[in-house]
This record gives C-alpha cells, sequence and structure tokens, in this order.
C-alpha cells in the first residue's frame, strides 16, 4: 500500500511540475507580446486558441501545427490572415522544437476566458 502511495504522490509531484514548467514558459516568454485575453500589440492567447482549436480540435495536431509555425512562421501557413494583416507577421523566435510544444500543450489546455483577474 505505501508503494502505491508512494508512486501516485510521485506522479501528483511530476504533473504539478511539468504544469508549472509550461506555465513559466508561456508567462515568460509569450505574453510579451499576446496578453491573455485582450488584442494589444499581437492577438491574445483567447482569440489565437480559439482559432487553432477550430482548425485543430485534437491536441496532437493542435500542439504539431502550432509549434511548427511559431519555429518558422510564414503568412503562407497562417491561419489567422486577419491578425498577420492588422499586427503583422510574428518575428521568428529562436526556441527549439520541444520548448514550442510545451507551450503549444499549454495553450491546448488553458481556457483562457477562465483566467482570474489577478493573473492579467
Amino acid at each position: 500500500m505505501k508503494i502505491f502511495q508512494s508512486i501516485f504522490l510521485l506522479f501528483l509531484v511530476s504533473q504539478l511540475y511539468a504544469d508549472n514548467i509550461s506555465a513559466l514558459l508561456f508567462q515568460g516568454n509569450c505574453t510579451a507580446c499576446h496578453h491573455k485575453v485582450v488584442n494589444k500589440s499581437a492577438p491574445s492567447m483567447m482569440q489565437v486558441r480559439q482559432n487553432y482549436l477550430k482548425a485543430f480540435p485534437r491536441k496532437k495536431e493542435f500542439v504539431q501545427y502550432m509549434s511548427q509555425w511559431v519555429k518558422n512562421p510564414t503568412s503562407e501557413h497562417s491561419i489567422m490572415h486577419n491578425a498577420i494583416q492588422k499586427y503583422k507577421l510574428m518575428p521568428e523566435l529562436a526556441f527549439d522544437k520541444e520548448t514550442l510544444k510545451e507551450i503549444s500543450s499549454y495553450i491546448y489546455d488553458t481556457n483562457f476566458t477562465k483566467v482570474s483577474k489577478k493573473t492579467q
């Protein structure tokens, strides 16, 4: 029984750690341009997430496409052409593919409309 409890506790701690790392990667990199719910210098993450969920409702495809596009943003492969017209094309960022997948996964899993006022 103690082994099961230990394994379960280790699993919970590892999940919390992974969630915190993804949130930190998002907060430290994306929010400089993308506010969570307000369009400022770029579309809000709520708007980005909504557009990507419409195009890619399954997490695997969502994460794959978003991480590829952010790695090499082009207007030809964009699903948000109106945002490019309004804000210009997102600059190419020097992130490795795994970091982009972590951030994309966090965006998929986070309902930015439910974010509290304190974190905005």
